[in-house]
């Protein structure tokens, strides 16, 4: 068994799942939705696994070779897909509205399908710059965030689906069924402000500690790299979030919206970045 033989299977237990949910919430049978819960949670144990064991592989190899699993595109990924579930199960534990994963299974899947199919699953030597612990401080942290952020963008989507069904024509009962086993608007705009109170902190450390690994690598905190500029714009958004949220009384669409153009940015800051800019975070790609 290896690394990669995990992974395939977390990412199997995450597409039955998914469809599974899917069943839940048009079928509106509780046995389906508890189904989908325990696929979701398997998976992500056996994700875990596998993560885990891709650790020890490093470690197994000739060479100084071994390292934390977060160090190029293909493991940020997988561990991007496994913030996002945990994320959303920990978020299950407290709503019990299963019907969320529906919309946060599908970003999981598309990390872990990226990752499956991309063929750069080779463990490698870190380059130079990356051999410290602030590595793993700095990436956990970030991607602890991330999945913050997913779950803000999730309930703020539904949020503004359940503020649309409202004018919604009648005979569309199909529409309404799902969308009554939303949460209601007041607690999804609730959560979406606790995801991102939980999440602000957290990505103000991957920061820090991504300065911190900055002056040990290069010999400065900062240098105004796409990916740190990137990162900061994010900061600010959600900073202007919890800003709007506590000082302003903003709420509802609002939050919903800043939450979902948030979530636009953190994507570029992850994926844009290090696909398509230079810089000293381009070996992600």
């Amino acid at each position: 068994m290896t690394s990669f033989n995990l992974l395939n299977g977390a990412t199997t237990a995450y597409f039955i799942a998914f469809w599974l949910l899917v069943a839940y919430a048009g079928l509106r049978r509780e046995t389906l939705g508890r189904m989908g819960i325990v696929f979701t949670w398997v998976g992500l144990i056996v994700h875990a696994m596998g993560i885990g064991l891709r650790w020890y592989e490093s470690y197994q190899l000739p060479g100084d070779v071994g390292h934390a699993p977060f160090a190029n595109f293909y493991e940020s990924v997988v561990f991007f897909g496994w913030a996002i579930v945990l994320a959303f199960l920990l978020l299950d534990l407290k709503l019990r509205r299963r019907v969320i994963g529906v919309f946060a299974l599908p970003l999981a899947l598309a990390c872990m399908g990226y990752a499956q199919l991309s063929g750069r699953d080779a463990i490698e030597p870190l380059m130079p710059a990356l051999r410290s612990r602030w590595l793993t401080y700095h990436v956990i942290s970030c991607f602890l965030a991330y999945g913050a952020f997913t779950m803000s963008f999730c309930v703020s989507v539904m949020y503004l689906l359940k503020e649309r069904s409202r004018n919604l024509a009648p005979q569309t009962a199909w529409w309404h069924g799902f969308i009554g086993l939303f949460p209601g608007r007041d607690t999804l705009d609730d959560v979406n402000y606790r995801a991102v109170a939980i999440g602000f902190p957290i990505w103000t450390v991957g920061i820090v500690t991504g300065a911190a690994w900055a002056n040990y690598a290069w010999g400065r905190y900062w240098s105004w790299d796409p990916k740190e500029t990137w990162s900061l714009i994010v900061w600010f958004i959600y900073a202007a979030f919890l800003h709007a949220r506590l000082s302003r009384g903003w709420s509802g669409r609002a939050t919903a919206w800043l939450a979902i153009g948030g979530f636009v940015a953190t994507l570029f800051c992850y994926l844009g970045v290090n696909l398509l800019l230079p810089g000293l975070h381009s070996y992600g790609s």
